[in-house]
C-alpha cells in the first residue's frame, strides 16, 4: 500500500484568493515547493484534494479550473515535484447552480474525493496525512480514516481549542521542522 500526502489547494498550496481561476491571480505560498520535496522524497504520493464552489456558483467554468490546474501541475515538475492526481469537487448544495447544485459525498468535510484516491492509488490512510486550513478540511481526513491532519492558518485566526486537528501551524512551510512531524516520520 501507498502513503499519500492529501492537501488542500486555496490557502495551503497558494495564497487564499476569492474564486481563484486565472494564473496570473496564482501565488504560491512561501515554502511549498520545498515542503511538497520533502514528503515526496520520504515516500509520500501528493495528491490534492480541493472544494470548487467557484464552479457551482457560475464563477467560473471546469475549464477554467482545468487550465489553472495544469499550469500549476507545470510549475510543479518544473521542480521535481509529481503531483499524483488533483481530485476536485464542483458542487454546492445551496449555491450551486443547475447540475451543480446537490450534496455529494466528494465536497469535504464528506470523505468522498479522499478515499476515491484511496481505491485508485491503493492507499492506506492509516499512514496518510492531510493538510488543509479550514476545520473542513480537516474533518474530511478524519471522516476518511487518515490519522494525521494538520491545519495551517495561512493568516486565518484558528481557536486552537476547537479544532480537531493533530497539529496546528502557521505555514505549510514550518510542518517539516515541526518535531511531531519528525518523530512521526522515524516511526514510519
Amino acid at each position: 500500500m501507498t502513503k499519500a500526502l492529501f492537501l488542500d489547494r486555496d490557502g495551503v498550496i497558494n495564497k487564499e484568493k476569492n474564486y481563484l481561476y486565472q494564473i496570473e491571480d496564482f501565488e504560491f505560498i512561501d515554502g511549498v515547493f520545498a515542503t511538497l520535496k520533502y514528503f515526496q522524497d520520504q515516500g509520500y504520493l501528493l495528491i490534492i484534494v480541493t472544494n470548487q464552489a467557484g464552479i457551482a456558483r457560475g464563477y467560473y467554468s471546469e475549464a477554467d479550473f482545468q487550465k489553472l490546474n495544469q499550469w500549476m501541475l507545470q510549475q510543479f515538475e518544473a521542480q521535481g515535484i509529481h503531483i499524483g492526481k488533483v481530485y476536485y469537487s464542483p458542487y454546492h448544495p445551496e449555491y450551486g447552480t443547475g447540475k451543480y447544485k446537490k450534496e455529494t459525498n466528494c465536497r469535504k468535510p464528506n470523505p468522498g474525493m479522499i478515499l476515491q484516491a484511496k481505491e485508485e492509488f491503493d492507499i492506506s490512510l492509516a499512514e496518510s496525512i492531510l493538510i488543509g486550513d479550514k476545520e473542513s478540511d480537516i474533518e474530511a481526513g478524519i471522516n476518511a480514516g487518515i490519522c494525521m491532519n494538520i491545519l495551517v492558518r495561512s493568516g486565518h485566526i484558528v481557536d486552537e481549542t476547537a479544532t480537531k486537528a493533530s497539529l496546528v501551524v502557521d505555514s505549510i512551510k514550518d510542518i517539516p521542522e515541526r518535531k511531531e512531524m519528525r518523530k512521526l516520520l522515524n516511526s514510519k
